[in-house]
């Protein structure tokens, strides 16, 4: 691999990194952070770190953002509702 995709793959972490802390939008955020894990998991592949990448997809841009979507629905609904009673 060339200097210049390390430079640009660590380019797009950082500002992916940037773009989910400064979102003001949850759900952009929540994506925002999935595409900064399977950034994060490239580049542990690329580092011959296979082991540490396939924990990194699964973890991260699996189960962690499956859980954040599922907390920013459950709270969606719950704002609805509280639309409703009043």
């Amino acid at each position: 691999m060339t200097i210049s995709f390390y430079a640009f793959l660590c380019g797009f972490l950082a500002l992916t990194a940037v773009v989910a802390a400064e979102i003001e939008d949850i759900l952009s955020a929540v994506i925002s952070l999935s595409v900064f894990g399977i950034l994060l998991a490239i580049a542990f592949a690329i580092l011959q770190a296979p082991d540490v990448a396939l924990t990194q997809a699964v973890i991260n841009s699996g189960l962690v953002t499956s859980l954040f979507l599922v907390a920013y629905s459950q709270t969606e609904k719950q704002q609805f509702r509280r639309k409703d009673k009043k």
